[in-house]
């Protein structure tokens, strides 16, 4: 080989490790700013509970600051193309529910495909819903408002987060299952919801027991049934909803943590280090066991297992969805 040439391949090797040393350094010192974990929903909803619960933890164990930011709209889809389309670096990651697997089939114009627009951090929880109604609800039981929704029919104000939502997701398969059109109305997250259903301007409402028990506690409204296939000790004394009167009716409300696609391995890693942490820690796990919706199992938590599981949703849901008729642009 000549001089020449040998002199050209090192200053090549040369100037390749000058792009990737700095890569390497960044992530090596990673994290050394603020955090920003997005919750694609209105303060003092479900998922909000749970983002704000592991956010500290995982902050404390990284380091650094994190922040969490509600970004609400559309369902979700709003906050969630957010951390799609923001720099690859982790430093702006997403908490998100089981919109992530609905949205593909709820919106024909989805800016971000949820299996190819995101890495994959890991499983968190898994929450049971809960069906209510407002406090001067003319019934106590679910066979009650099973009734006053077959005879009032679209008299009947039924509240959900915004399409794509979990409760907009359980509203939709109980109006199906029991075969009448109520007047849905929907806001930009769980959290404006509360006062209306207080106030008596909603009827009925489906949400995650993570946002409802301390409601349920205050009975500030009345809780229905569950959608669990065993009642909860959280809300005693509260049927499941198949126990009485709608078979097979159990939904349970996954959330997991993302990073947008291209964020470095190493970062993906630590993040799901992070996480885990919070998930093992004894505040969070006894905070979260007392909302009803325990840490998912270890073996979930992994970004592997986390990808499958909602690919697997995806799958589940869409006929059911589609069945329903219920899209957006």
């Amino acid at each position: 080989m000549s001089l020449t040439r040998r002199g050209l391949l090192a200053a090549g090797t040369g100037a390749a490790a000058l792009l990737v040393a700095p890569q390497l350094r960044a992530q090596s010192s990673w994290p050394d700013q603020t955090i920003t974990l997005v919750i694609p929903f209105a303060p003092g909803g479900p998922t909000d509970a749970v983002g704000r619960l592991i956010a500290e933890v995982m902050a404390r164990d990284l380091g650094v600051n994190m922040v969490v930011q509600n970004v609400g709209g559309a369902g979700g889809t709003t906050g969630t193309n957010r951390v799609a389309q923001a720099r690859p670096d982790g430093y702006t990651i997403l908490l998100h529910n089981i919109g992530m697997a609905t949205a593909p089939t709820l919106y024909r114009r989805l800016p971000y495909d949820p299996l190819t627009a995101f890495e994959y951090i890991g499983l968190v929880t898994a929450t049971p819903m809960v069906w209510m109604a407002r406090p001067d609800f003319p019934g106590e039981t679910f066979a009650d408002m099973l009734r006053f929704v077959r005879e009032r029919r679209d008299r009947v104000n039924l509240a959900n987060a915004g399409l794509g939502s979990a409760s907009q997701l359980c509203g939709t398969l109980f109006q199906a299952q029991l075969g009448v059109g109520a007047t849905t109305i929907s806001y930009t997250g769980s959290g404006p919801i509360y006062p209306e259903i207080i106030a008596g301007r909603i009827d009925i409402y489906c949400d995650q027991t993570t946002s409802a028990i301390p409601f349920i506690q205050a009975r500030s409204v009345k809780a229905m049934a569950v959608t669990t296939a065993e009642p909860l000790p959280q809300v005693p004394g509260v049927p499941t909803a198949t126990g009485a009167g709608l078979q097979g009716f159990e939904i349970a409300v996954w959330h997991g943590v993302y990073a947008p696609r291209g964020t470095p391995a190493p970062v993906v890693a630590r993040l799901n280090q992070a996480l885990r942490v919070a998930l093992r820690d004894p505040r969070v796990v006894q905070r979260l066991n007392e909302l009803g919706s325990p840490p998912e199992p270890e073996s979930r938590q992994t970004p592997e297992a986390h990808r499958a599981h909602v690919a697997a949703e995806i799958a589940k849901w869409r006929p059911i969805l589609q069945a329903a008729g219920q899209f957006a642009d």
